[in-house]
């Protein structure tokens, strides 16, 4: 098998990682992505495969898992009961009970409030000059799952703070600080929905949490971890990944002098999440001997699918470098697949599909006003500021 170097915080790569995945397809359905010491599946076809064979999984079993370290403890108490983390039984019992709670129709129910908020949002932003982020693509989706889920909106910036640190545990080369802070962070959000955990069952409403504390599955109820994961789960996947398909997707628009109305959204945001997507690297572990494209995964091996190179596959289709919200419906898998396909994957259409058109409608001939930047945060992809104008 063929090995490629590349450092995940080379300055260059993480500004655009595309040409080095371009090499990585050049070499087969397989690669060994030296710096990782990991076996990386960079083609469309070797991803979905990967994602969907039920031999490999993202829980690590007991005998495999190695020590963790003691300062790291409130972090995995969260991670030990999130299901993005699991695998059937326990997986199945904790999707079905979520999916009870967070149903399309409720998703769908959202839509005039997440658009009367986009216009609230952009009613406050500055005259002049200013980072999109924060005013908007941060601010929506973490008010949105916030309301959905019956937590203080007021709380917005611990929320942000929180996940921000939380999801620097996945990044490239993380410091001891980094994981000081995701346990802090951790421990912190335990905290605070503990509490509201505790009042939503004396107090039900109607809202997210209320009706995941009443779902059953065969007289089977969350636990209180495991009401706390979930919350933290869709709450970080919930806002994080929304914040940079909004922010890699209004910078790919200006880029190319393309515009979103309501009747192009739907088509847009798939390209969106096609061309540049916000999680990049996802990994699975091996639970038996398996051969897959001439490789032999031994018991315990981890394989990165590299999500962004898969909707870059010229396999699907011509011209996969070029962004084009115009073309026929993006196959992609920036959602994953399988079992773990996102739950949240619904919500953060809708907000992609309504938010954009908003922004456009509401200001036309909207510019960069500096060249975006994006954060050294893989295997995450998304933008540490966007600068934009109006005319």
């Amino acid at each position: 098998m063929q090995h490629l170097s590349q450092s995940p915080t080379d300055p260059a790569f993480v500004q655009d990682p595309y040409p080095f995945y371009a090499r990585a397809r050049e070499l087969g359905d397989l690669v060994v992505w030296d710096e990782y010491g990991m076996v990386c599946a960079p083609t469309h076809r070797a991803v979905s495969a990967l994602l969907k064979d039920r031999r490999f999984g993202r829980e690590r079993p007991a005998d495999l898992t190695p020590p963790r370290p003691a300062h790291l403890a409130p972090f995995y108490a969260v991670e030990n009961h999130s299901m993005l983390e699991l695998e059937p039984p326990r997986h199945t019992r904790l999707r079905g009970l979520v999916l009870r709670a967070f149903t399309s129709r409720r998703i769908a129910g959202l839509a005039p409030e997440i658009a009367a908020l986009a216009h609230a949002l952009l009613d406050a932003a500055p005259a002049g000059p200013f980072d999109l982020l924060p005013v908007f693509a941060e601010r929506l989706p973490v008010i949105v799952i916030a309301r959905l889920l019956g937590v203080p909106e007021d709380r917005a910036d611990d929320l942000l703070a929180w996940s921000h640190a939380m999801v620097g545990m996945y990044q490239a080369g993380r410091s001891r600080a980094d994981e000081e802070a995701a346990a802090g962070a951790a421990s912190a959000f335990s905290d605070f929905l503990r509490g509201h955990i505790a009042t939503r069952r004396q107090s039900p409403a109607d809202d997210l949490l209320s009706h995941l504390i009443a779902a059953e599955e065969d007289g089977a109820r969350l636990s209180t971890d495991e009401l706390i994961a979930t919350a933290i789960l869709l709450l970080n996947a919930g806002h994080e990944a929304t914040v940079h398909s909004i922010g890699n997707g209004v910078k790919a628009l200006l880029e190319h002098g393309r515009t979103v109305t309501p009747d192009s959204a739907e088509a847009a945001a798939e390209e969106i999440l096609r061309y540049d997507p916000p999680l990049h690297l996802f990994t699975r572990i091996a639970y038996e001997e398996v051969t897959l494209f001439g490789h032999r995964f031994r018991r315990g091996d981890e394989v990165g699918l590299l999500l962004a190179s898969a909707g870059r596959d010229g396999a699907l289709g011509p011209d996969p470098d070029r962004f084009d919200p115009g073309r026929a419906p993006a196959r992609h898998l920036a959602f994953g697949g399988g079992l773990h396909f996102c739950v949240g994957a619904p919500l953060a259409r809708l907000e992609m599909q309504i938010a954009l058109p908003i922004l456009f409608a509401r200001m036309p001939g909207l510019t960069l006003a500096a060249p975006p930047r994006y954060g050294d945060t893989y295997h995450f992809h998304g933008l540490e500021r966007l600068i934009v104008a109006r005319s």
